[in-house]
């Protein structure tokens, strides 16, 4: 038996009315994807529950006219999550294998410029369950003096999960509570509820000597599986224990190859052993295998903690720390320390005077210094004394201290680091003492005080320094906001007192201080002086493009204002129309005596000639800018009105179907009245095109304009144009897609029509307690091997493309089976109703086609309203049957 059900439609007269629809956004959060479950909480929170690494999707559902933007944000996870913020229609969200750090509270915003936006949000809540980890811990204690020791062990098992886990221990495949041993105790540590359970085994007994499992469960929530972890349990079980092949501090020097062993002394289960080094990873080269860690050629930058830990979960991991220092000298610095007790800041006979040396050493402690004057080896005495380590200075700083300063005492001193037996090379740094030395001064030079360059440019700053010895200068900012110099540093050393930048930026302009260091040179108080960078850079302007709209015959006034530049001032600012260079505009003489901030130019009367592209540059002497206008009486483009209710109207006896299209005309009163409009449609995946005039009288803002489409095939999509035309001619057209859609639970039957062309099939449903269910199919995805000279060729139609509804009453079905189709629920308006369909009944065993109503009012009410059986032949024929409902009903 083959039969298609197709129930009247309503024809839709053509007609254009309007009605103020402006409204505010709307919004609703759905979901779609690989959602676990879609619940309300305790206090009315939608929550989304998804496994991790699922599909997260969520689709914000707007309304409101104009048609509303949307946009996605977050809180209450990780400020990592990556998913663009967008503004698109019906904007649905996808996040691909979620991760646990991506849950939290999800929001839709809304909005359209008409009242507030629309905020909406959801609650993600991805569940996952790790790996268990389970270690064991023991104590032993003395017990009645030392006649035997009792022995606790602890299982710690931990998981991270959610939700919270359930834990469940085993000895053997024996499940382990309070109330079947004893022995054992059970309970949650603090701090740890709900991630971690621990097995307290009592004064361990032999049969406490077994195989343990701790089996974790978060209830098979969204499929999650249980998962386990066991730890065998003997009398030999121990924590590891370690030691070094070497002692705890290695000293080594450059170019050595170092071999570190780590033996393992105890621990069972055998432990693992892992090397890491702190801080970073190993050195590149390095090699870790087991116990035994090698580094090739070892260098300075090698230097370091290495760590060897050894786990077996078992008691707390065993660790052992290398420091291994590689001999180097880096960085010699001297200082002159005139007498500090006369606070003196010169060299003066008869005065003291220290001279400190010290080095960047690895291992500091061991480095050695010797003094030399004018080459030959200084030698102590009451007036010349020699600290290795200045308990004044940094550590580890020998100085070379000279009392009653004698002319005698003038000459070279040289100071030389070394490591005795090392073959590190030495350091050495020279410091020459006369009556020409003297402490630093530091200026700017001549013209220097104030450097201006072009964004972009290269930059020097110069602080010059006198004196005997020249110490660096040490470069910073001034401005506390930006207490960067450009190199990223706070402060910057130049050994001439230079400062350079390549490439400056606008933010690098402001105040810097160059001020003498305190080493290389005397260590008195600090010289400093003060370099402005000013940057100059173009002009920036707003609008940068800007759309005006004007009635025609109406003045417009166009701006181009500075918003920032250096020089912040207009020097120049040029008008041209089409390109074509425009005459300037007259100046204010204020405004030219004291620098324009802005560019104006007047448009008496708006024509169609002076309609175009205007364009403002603005300079500044630096560069330029410049303000884009777009000037017309053009109309603006339409607001298509996308919450129609059932804009799919279906016709009687075809394949067609009409479309209600709905649309306000955007910012009305800015320019001419809008005169008609120009409708083109045109089917998707096809060229040509049907273009009609829709004439409107006066249209007023928030008026809702309406068209209907007629003759539409069933059931493709077309593609929309709309444009507005007013005096000056065709303004900003609109487009948008529509697509077929059946209706679902209309109100009244007689605007409800069934062709199957949408897969939902109009909200019917088939009946679970029926044999069989209905095929939806047309004439190009039927059977090739259903039962010859049976069904039909086509839908009513007579197009391949046309759906109809199915059923083979040939094998394997058999006498008394059934296959029902049910029909949405309606609600009962009127007294009687006509339920009009075609059917098809052609073939050697065709059996009972049967229409039954249910009505629904105290009680419910079954009624066999029709029925028909046998061939009736290869053709469509139409019923119609009257029906009563006493309430609501359905009918199959």
């Amino acid at each position: 038996m083959e039969v298609t059900c197709l129930l009247l439609l309503a024809l839709i007269p053509f007609h254009c009315r309007g009605q103020g629809v402006y409204a505010p956004a709307q919004a609703q959060i759905v979901h779609a994807g690989q959602a676990c479950v879609v619940k309300e909480d305790n206090i009315s929170e939608r929550v989304y529950t998804i496994r991790e690494s699922d599909t997260l999707v969520l689709q914000c559902l707007v309304t409101g006219h104009p048609r509303p933007q949307v946009r996605w944000t977050k809180t209450a996870g990780s400020a990592s999550d990556k998913f663009q913020e967008t503004s698109v229609f019906n904007e649905t969200l996808r996040i691909e294998r979620i991760a646990r750090t991506q849950g939290g509270r999800y929001y839709c915003k809304a909005e359209n410029g008409v009242g507030v936006p629309a905020i909406k949000s959801i609650r993600v809540d991805v569940q996952y369950l790790d790996e268990p980890v389970l270690t064991v811990h023991q104590t032993v204690s003395d017990v009645r003096g030392n006649f035997y020791q009792e022995k606790t062990v602890f299982l710690r098992c931990t998981v991270s999960s959610n939700p919270p886990a359930r834990f469940i221990w085993k000895r053997g495949s024996d499940t382990l509570s309070h109330s079947q041993d004893n022995g054992v105790d059970i309970y949650e540590p603090l701090y740890t509820q709900g991630e971690t359970k621990v097995l307290k085994l009592k004064n361990l007994r032999p049969q406490d000597y077994a195989s343990y499992t701790c089996q974790v469960s978060v209830r098979n929530v969204c499929g999650i599986p249980d998962k386990s972890i066991t730890f065998q349990l003997t009398n030999t079980t121990a924590p590891p224990t370690l030691k070094l092949s070497v002692n705890e501090t290695l000293v080594v020097n450059p170019g050595e190859n170092v071999t570190v062993q780590c033996l393992l002394t105890g621990g069972d289960p055998l432990p693992q052993l892992h090397w890491s080094h702190g801080p970073g990873p190993l050195p590149l080269g390095a090699l870790a295998q087991g116990g035994t860690l090698s580094i090739p050629s070892v260098q300075a930058r090698d230097s370091g903690y290495y760590n060897c830990t050894a786990t077996n979960n078992v008691g707390n991991p065993a660790k052992k720390t290398v420091n291994l220092l590689v001999r180097s000298l880096k960085n010699a610095t001297f200082q002159i320390t005139p007498d500090m007790i006369k606070e003196s800041e010169n060299i003066q006979l008869g005065q003291d005077l220290k001279l400190s040396c010290h080095v960047d050493a690895v291992p500091q402690e061991k480095v050695n210094y010797q003094w030399f004057k004018n080459g030959k080896p200084a030698r102590t005495s009451k007036r010349l004394l020699v600290t290795r380590n200045d308990p004044e200075l940094p550590a580890v700083t020998s100085s070379l201290e000279l009392i009653d300063l004698h002319f005698s005492d003038y000459g070279t001193y040289l100071c030389v680091a070394s490591f005795p037996g090392s073959p590190v090379p030495d350091l050495s740094v020279e410091v020459n003492i006369s009556s020409e030395t003297v402490p630093p001064t530091i200026s700017v030079p001549k013209g220097r005080a104030v450097v201006t360059v072009r964004e972009g440019s290269p930059a020097e700053l110069q602080c010059e320094v006198r004196g005997k010895p020249r110490p660096p200068v040490l470069w910073s900012r001034v401005d506390k906001e930006a207490a960067l110099l450009p190199s990223g540093l706070a402060l910057e050393e130049t050994p001439d007192g230079k400062l350079r930048v390549e490439r400056v930026s606008r933010e690098m302009s402001g105040t810097y201080r160059c001020q003498t260091a305190r080493y290389n040179g005397f260590n008195v108080r600090a010289r400093e002086a003060q370099v402005q960078l000013t940057v100059h850079f173009p002009p920036e302007v707003e609008p940068s493009s800007q759309d005006v709209r004007q009635a025609l015959g109406r003045p417009v006034l166009l701006r181009c204002s500075l918003l920032r530049g250096s020089p912040q001032r207009i020097a120049s600012a040029v008008w041209r129309f089409k390109g074509q260079l425009l005459p300037p505009p007259p100046v204010l003489p204020a405004a030219a005596a004291e620098g324009p901030d802005h560019a104006e130019l007047r448009l008496d009367a708006l024509t169609r000639d002076s309609s175009g592209n205007y364009e403002c540059s603005v300079s500044n002497d630096v560069g330029s800018a410049t303000c884009l206008f777009q000037v017309s009486a053009k109309a603006y483009s339409p607001e298509f009105y996308f919450d129609t209710p059932n804009p799919t109207r279906s016709h009687k006896l075809s394949k067609n179907y009409s479309y209600v299209l709905q649309w306000t005309q955007r910012e009305p009163d800015a320019v001419d009245p809008v005169l008609n409009y120009r409708l083109s449609i045109r089917q998707l995946n096809q060229h040509n095109a049907m273009v009609k005039a829709i004439p409107v009288r006066r249209v007023e803002k928030g008026q809702l304009l309406e068209y209907t489409l007629t003759d539409l095939r069933v059931p493709h999509s077309y593609e929309i144009h709309l444009t507005p035309y007013t005096t000056f001619g065709a303004g900003d057209m609109a487009s948008r897609v529509i697509h077929y859609t059946e209706p679902i639970n209309s109100p009244s039957l007689s605007d409800n029509t069934c062709h199957f062309e949408d897969e939902k099939i109009c909200g019917y449903t088939q009946d679970l307690t029926d044999n069989f269910d209905w095929t939806r199919q047309n004439a190009l995805t039927q059977n090739p091997k259903r039962s010859p000279n049976t069904g039909p060729p086509t839908d009513i139609s007579g197009t391949p493309e046309g759906y109809y509804m199915f059923i083979e009453t040939s094998r394997p079905r058999e006498l008394g089976d059934r296959a029902r189709l049910v029909s949405p629920l309606y609600n009962a308006s009127a007294k009687f109703y006509c339920v009009s369909f075609f059917y098809h009944m052609y073939g050697k065993h065709i059996g009972s086609l049967n229409l039954l109503v249910r009505s629904r009012n105290k009680g419910t009410l079954d009624t066999h309203a029709w029925s028909l059986s046998g061939n009736k032949g290869n053709v469509w024929q139409q019923a119609h049957v009257p029906i009563n409902p006493s309430g609501p009903f359905q009918w199959w």
